[in-house]
């Protein structure tokens, strides 16, 4: 069993890479990948963890690029975690998130919702390679009793169009697509259904993407199998998993969603052609 989509506390994730490590193998799968937001902090622990349980643990990366307004999000396999080039990108993307979260706190402040941010704060000074985001502020408006879950934070706050919305800035997806790319990687667009940006396969397909993310939570069976036809009409690889972070909220577990061993061999001969 597969599962090439997970967080861990380096970024948005609520397990440490041990624990997340602890529950793939419990889920009984074989090969994972840690795709923190951001940053490839938990990279080298998931690695040798991983090695400990018998379980493969692909190097990844979750990168959120801005196209037209919205986020993009890309994932990243295959890549070399300590590239130069892409940890100075990293850090940029990480300064950027930290600005964000702030502008944001400030607006619930604003509308007599403030939230304690500052373990937050603290906890990405002590490690700079650490990636914060949202769903760390909607932990804290649950601790504060503003909202009854995550999902509620989002869904009346922190979305876009919400009240307390601050629009990102960052790279564009081609962007993000080369920085994988010249880090060794496979670049694959995340859950295109959730962020509902199907018209921009085909231009990123030209612009050197590699995948798409068929498997996902938030795919129902028909868009599955939507975006696998279309990975195969534009000559596409095909990635998969549970976007595990967690959160009660989401219900998901290591191994809720997983991509076909064929698919991830495809993605494996992909990077030793190659290399």
């Amino acid at each position: 069993m597969i599962d090439l989509h997970l967080h861990t506390t380096a970024s948005d994730g609520r397990c440490t890479p041990l624990e997340v490590v602890e529950r793939s193998s419990r889920a009984g799968l074989t090969v994972i990948a840690v795709t923190d937001h951001d940053t490839t902090a938990a990279s080298d622990d998931v690695r040798r963890l991983a090695a400990e349980y018998g379980i493969e643990a692909v190097s990844g990366i979750e990168i959120t690029a801005i196209a037209d307004g919205r986020d993009v999000h890309m994932l990243g396999y295959f890549l070399d975690p300590r590239h130069a080039g892409l940890g100075r990108f990293l850090a940029a993307q990480r300064e950027v998130r930290l600005a964000r979260l702030e502008a944001i706190g400030e607006r619930l402040a604003a509308l007599g919702m403030p939230v304690d941010l500052e373990p937050v704060f603290a906890r990405a000074a002590a490690d700079r390679r650490r990636s914060v985001g949202r769903p760390l502020i909607a932990r804290a408006m649950v601790e504060a009793g503003y909202v009854a879950d995550t999902q509620e934070a989002f869904d009346r706050w922190l979305g876009a169009g919400c009240p307390v919305f601050v629009p990102r800035s960052g790279a564009s997806p081609e962007g993000v697509i080369e920085i994988i790319h010249e880090a060794g990687g496979l670049a694959s667009l995340a859950h295109p259904g959730k962020l509902r940006v199907e018209p921009r396969i085909a231009p990123l397909t030209e612009a050197g993407l590699d995948a798409i993310e068929a498997f996902h939570p938030d795919h129902d069976a028909l868009l599955v199998e939507k975006y696998i036809l279309a990975a195969r009409e534009l000559g596409l690889l095909v990635t998969g998993g549970s976007d595990f972070h967690g959160d009660p909220a989401h219900g998901l577990e290591p191994g809720s969603v997983t991509l076909p061993a064929a698919e991830f061999d495809r993605l494996r001969a992909r990077v030793h052609g190659r290399s």
